[in-house]
């Protein structure tokens, strides 16, 4: 049986980083829907390109730091078991 990445814990951890993610969603779906500074590639481009990056590296930070914290969890659990 394949083992999870991430347990319960570690998952209510990483949600403090679903907001940010929604904001970030949000505003994707704004300059998608409305061009505030009109239609220019490269202005709608950049925009994109800006909140897309900011996108991509919350989810690799957040799938990081979620790794970090099952690592540190296990390891605590085993210490605190051969402590005994």
């Amino acid at each position: 049986m394949s083992e999870k990445i991430f347990d319960r814990e570690t998952l209510l951890d990483l949600t403090v980083n679903f907001i940010p993610f929604g904001i970030i969603l949000f505003f994707i779906g704004v300059f998608a829907l409305v061009s505030p500074w009109g239609v220019d590639p490269f202005v709608s481009g950049m925009q994109f390109a800006v909140v897309g990056i900011m996108a991509a590296a919350l989810v690799v930070l957040t799938y990081y730091a979620g790794k970090a914290i099952s690592t540190a969890e296990k390891k605590a659990e085993a210490d605190q078991g051969h402590s005994k």
